[in-house]
């Protein structure tokens, strides 16, 4: 089943942002968001992710399927690397983080606390959070912040095992990730015009 989207209307601090947007994801497919910085990539992304109410449109996907890859890396700092990835299967309801370990190169990290590690570090393993989603649809936002140049190649090639795998990811990203067949949306001629503001109970605590 496709992750779809039909004219979606997203606001920010309760004024619309995003108006008409629309967009079909297959299974094995990449889209890259583009847009200058404030037209609304993160709002659109937490959309999607159900973290705010849209204003109008549909967010059609199969349930449980969503991954969200946010700013923040959602880790517990008084955890340790392998506790906070077991923590988060047991939230989705998978088992086996050795393999996350591995691939994103934390199986040397696994004892420290989330509190000692590095930006890089941190970032790699709220990373690793999507492999033990068992999610297909990943959305990710600036994915590779804090990353040097060996750990953005290391998450493209998980990126591109997961495409290959039939997964699919939504991506706010200004790096290349080396994708040559994801596809481009940009954001701009679904720029809002006129500022309209939310309504409908929104609920500026999701911002």
């Amino acid at each position: 089943m496709e992750f779809v989207i039909e004219d979606l209307a997203v606001a920010r601090g309760g004024v619309c942002v995003l108006e008409g947007v629309r967009l079909a994801l297959s299974p094995g497919q990449a889209v890259i968001l583009r847009g200058a910085n404030g037209i609304g990539k993160t709002t659109l992304l937490r959309t999607l992710a159900g973290l705010q109410p849209a204003l109008r449109g549909t967010i059609t996907a199969p349930p449980e399927s969503i991954a969200y890859g946010a700013h923040a890396d959602g880790l517990k700092s008084v955890l340790t690397v392998e506790e906070n990835l077991a923590f988060w299967a047991a939230i989705h309801g998978t088992s086996g983080i050795e393999p996350a370990l591995v691939r994103m190169n934390l199986a040397d990290l696994r004892d420290r606390r989330a509190a000692n590690l590095s930006a890089g570090q941190k970032r790699r393993l709220g990373l690793a959070r999507l492999l033990v989603s068992g999610r297909p649809y990943w959305l990710l936002d600036e994915p590779t912040v804090s990353l040097d140049t060996a750990s953005v190649a290391l998450f493209a090639d998980v990126l591109r095992d997961h495409l290959a795998a039939g997964g699919a990811a939504l991506i706010a990203t200004h790096i290349d990730l080396g994708l040559p067949e994801a596809r481009v949306l940009d954001l701009s001629p679904f720029k809002a015009r006129g500022g309209v503001i939310a309504s409908r109970g929104f609920d500026e605590a999701f911002l």
